[in-house]
């Protein structure tokens, strides 16, 4: 399997445990999957286990029609797996468990072929706690694509060293205003939000910086120019898997010569789509998409 033009997305794969039940996630993952669903040709390359979880994942992923030519098994390691509390305002508090079969994802034949003449890789900074994986990332870096780092935070795996060396590869970084000001302590910037991000791309020599503001939209310094949208206001049913679907939608309208504000309302309509939904993926449509945007124009 070759991605020529197409996606890899790199890392997690886990089963959230929400209070409605289970749900197969991960970041990668469902940037994954958002991506397919938005006509892209993406892969997620990753690790199971040899458990019943891991036999549940690869059998619904492939329901989705996604391939599972890149997720490696492991039999000496379970599947992922995450509780996740939401509180009233949606919001998610995460407890991963460690030393899962994600953790030893490697670099193979099938990992390396169908990179040939892939256009983009997605990766963050959770998938490299374990030096396993994160030496296979750091082997991708090298190749000549996109590189799009998904910051996704998630204490206690927070290695300053690590999104360092992941922030000097990235050409596109999304991440939120908690982590933008995490970079800000880190790195002793100055200045506000807009002026700590200029800083952030000249630092790191990033094309585009994108900060999401949860219900409150959006905004991206691309090539030395702002652009900012406020959102489509909802109320959240859960906010999992929603900052996966503005990441896919974004890539998307990259991908398609999509700027300025029409880039941002398409991210943000997709997001704010998803956030109304059980679970990180849910289905729909582009029909969906631009009624969301219709209804909160």
């Amino acid at each position: 399997m070759r991605l020529q033009g197409g996606i890899l997305c790199i890392g997690e794969i886990l089963w959230d445990s929400l209070p409605s039940g289970l749900y197969l996630g991960g970041a990668p993952l469902n940037v994954c999957y958002h991506l397919n669903q938005l006509g892209i040709k993406a892969s997620i390359a990753s690790k199971v286990g040899e458990d019943r979880l891991g036999k549940e994942a690869i059998s619904r992923i492939n329901a989705k029609g996604i391939s599972t030519d890149l997720i490696q098994k492991d039999g000496a390691h379970e599947t992922g797996f995450v509780c996740v509390d939401i509180s009233n305002d949606g919001d998610p508090k995460y407890r991963i468990v460690e030393s899962v079969a994600w953790d030893f994802i490697r670099l193979n034949n099938p990992l390396t072929n169908a990179t040939e003449d892939c256009w983009g890789l997605v990766f963050g900074t959770l998938a490299q706690r374990n030096e396993a994986s994160r030496e296979t990332i750091q082997q991708l870096w090298k190749l000549d694509m996109l590189k799009i780092l998904d910051m996704n935070l998630r204490r206690p795996y927070v290695d300053k060293d690590i999104i360092y060396d992941s922030l000097e590869v990235a050409d596109i970084i999304k991440m939120n205003e908690e982590e933008l000001n995490q970079l800000k302590d880190w790195y002793d910037l100055s200045g506000g939000m807009k002026k700590t991000v200029e800083h952030v791309a000249e630092k790191f020599n990033c094309s585009l910086v994108c900060i999401t503001q949860g219900a409150n939209g959006a905004m991206i310094y691309r090539d030395d120019i702002w652009t900012e949208h406020n959102g489509f206001p909802k109320k959240a049913k859960d906010v999992v898997g929603a900052g996966d679907a503005f990441l896919a939608a974004l890539i998307f309208g990259i991908k398609n010569g999509k700027v300025g504000n029409e880039l941002l309302a398409y991210a943000n309509a997709t997001g704010a789509l998803v956030a109304q939904k059980d679970g990180a993926t849910p289905s729909y449509s582009m029909e969906d998409i631009l009624s969301q945007m219709e209804e909160s124009s």
